[in-house]
């Protein structure tokens, strides 16, 4: 079954990921239907070729890559993703990311942004699946936590102002200063480690 547990948020709720400790984190929700940020043209100054958007949510990193030439493709979980994204003027799929892909090792680059490097609890499995998608030399530019969180794993649920929790699933998140090890242990090499915009990324190379 394939999951679409950020799918209120695509549509505009309010939401935020519910931890079995209790501790409640909200999600920027507002930010996936946003302009770019600083954050977000750091993200897409480095996309210098074809780019894979894992995760792409509404589209808006796809769309505006394609809108300045380079060759994108979104691929999403959600329907809802597939379907904002489309709209957006940007090409979709629907497709878990652990499935066959598109492409698979000639992307020069994969987007892993707004958290989605916590897709299925486990960075290292995630990364190392990246790392077949990518060709030689291609990179993952991912946004990260701010140095000091490093990488914590745990289930979580979605919870709105109308709905109290939905099912639990298992989530991550990496801390700039768990990037090295982490991209080492999925055979890749760290490139740059920036903020930008209040936000934290770092471009891991495909060796």
């Amino acid at each position: 079954m394939i999951d679409t547990h950020f799918e209120p948020g695509l549509l505009g709720a309010r939401c935020w990921l519910e931890l079995a400790t209790g501790e409640r984190i909200s999600l920027r929700t507002e930010r996936w239907r946003a302009a770019p940020d600083p954050g977000d043209e750091l993200l897409l100054r480095s996309c210098s070729g074809p780019t894979l958007d894992i995760g792409c949510g509404p589209g808006r990193l796809t769309a505006a890559l394609a809108e300045r030439g380079v060759l994108a493709l979104g691929t999403d979980v959600s329907a809802v993703a597939v379907r904002l994204t489309r709209e957006a003027g940007a090409p979709a799929i629907r497709r878990d990311v652990f499935a066959p892909q598109p492409g698979e090792g000639r992307w020069r680059h994969a987007l892993l942004a707004d958290g989605n490097i916590g897709i299925g609890g486990d960075p290292v499995r995630l990364l190392g699946r990246v790392r077949e998608l990518l060709g030689t030399g291609g990179s993952a530019l991912v946004e990260v936590d701010p140095p000091g969180t490093g990488l914590r794993r745990g289930q979580v649920r979605l919870s709105t102002s109308d709905s109290p929790g939905g099912r639990w699933f298992d989530w991550a998140w990496l801390g700039a200063d768990a990037v090295a090890t982490t991209a080492a242990s999925a055979g890749l090499t760290p490139g740059w480690l920036r903020a930008a915009g209040g936000r934290w990324f770092t471009e891991l190379i495909k060796p």
